[in-house]
């Protein structure tokens, strides 16, 4: 019975033929509306249908494949009474920081979003998220996250905050049997890699690497291949598909038959953007991020440094 059926935000993407982003989009601004299992959105048949019938008669505008968000026209009947704060990324810290701001604040429900750094920034500059998270190593200065923050947020106000620093590095087969031990050996002929997907911050990382050490992409075998996470990735290095990849520490420790190379200490940092009506909640952010609970949390997951936890790395103000 469709009373029965309900629809993940990922299977609504599909059957609209519209991103993940702009589902959240329309839930977030109150056209579809969407309740919370565990750690995941869902959207009940009735509800789509409702919303679709609406987008058809022309009371709202319906969301098109391929092209920009809409701005919403009439609010839906079932609009929550709380706002929702899309935050993006694919890091367990974000999931932890969504369940404390979802006990702290009464006004406003965290809603999550699983994509890599440059989309969820580019998200952002869309003005589709809210908080987002970003791991992006600027080659030429060394610096990670606010050179591409500033090209992308250009003339808008934002806070740039840390979230943890963690280690990046090279998944290898146990025992590092081709002695990968720095980023030069990724020179080496026929070396295969178990690549990220374009966007994401170990993507970036492994592209600015290979453009300072003059190693073309072409040399690696299984280059356009891409996994959508980091245990995808040391899971092929552990299965033999692959000789190398990158990602961080905490994944590695999670699949057997794989030794971890850190090699860069990277900046995982938090964008908010400063605007009067995400005053409270940006506040409560910051309480969080600097709160013993959250750190308690954070603490056992390997391969954290939370010694710049709540710390402001950058902040524009705009024009």
């Amino acid at each position: 019975m469709t009373a029965d059926i309900s629809y993940t935000t990922e299977e609504i993407s599909k059957l609209l033929k519209i991103s993940k982003l702009t589902v959240y989009d329309l839930i977030k601004k109150g056209e579809l509306s969407a309740y919370r299992v565990g750690k995941q959105m869902r959207v009940d048949a009735a509800d789509l249908d409702a919303y679709k019938m609406r987008a058809k008669s022309g009371k709202v505008y319906a969301a098109m494949p391929e092209a920009p968000i809409q701005q919403v026209q009439a609010q839906s009947a079932n609009l929550s009474s709380k706002a929702a704060i899309v935050i993006t990324g694919q890091d367990v810290s974000l999931d932890i920081l969504s369940k404390h701001l979802e006990r702290q604040i009464s006004t406003h429900r965290p809603l999550r979003s699983y994509v890599g750094s440059l989309d969820s920034l580019i998200s952002m500059y869309k003005g589709e998220s809210d908080i987002v998270s970003t791991h992006l190593l600027d080659g030429d200065t060394g610096e990670y996250n606010v050179p591409y923050i500033k090209r992308l947020l250009t003339g808008n106000s934002y806070v740039v905050v840390n979230l943890v620093l963690r280690m990046a590095g090279l998944y290898v087969a146990a025992g590092n049997p081709k002695q990968l031990l720095g980023w030069e050996d990724l020179k080496r002929p026929g070396l295969r890699v178990a690549n990220r997907e374009k966007g994401s911050g170990a993507r970036v990382l492994l592209d600015e690497q290979l453009r300072l050490h003059g190693i073309s992409p072409r040399q690696l075998s299984g280059y356009e291949q891409e996994e959508s996470n980091h245990l995808g990735v040391a899971g092929k290095v552990a299965s033999g598909e692959a000789d190398f990849g990158v990602g961080i520490e905490r994944a590695a420790s999670m699949v057997g038959g794989v030794t971890y190379i850190p090699l860069i200490q990277e900046r995982y940092d938090l964008v908010m953007l400063k605007k009067p009506e995400h005053a409270q909640w940006i506040e409560s952010v910051m309480a969080i991020l600097k709160s013993e609970a959250f750190h308690r949390e954070l603490r056992p997951i390997l391969g954290y440094d939370l010694s710049q936890t709540g710390h402001i790395v950058f902040e524009n103000e705009g024009i």
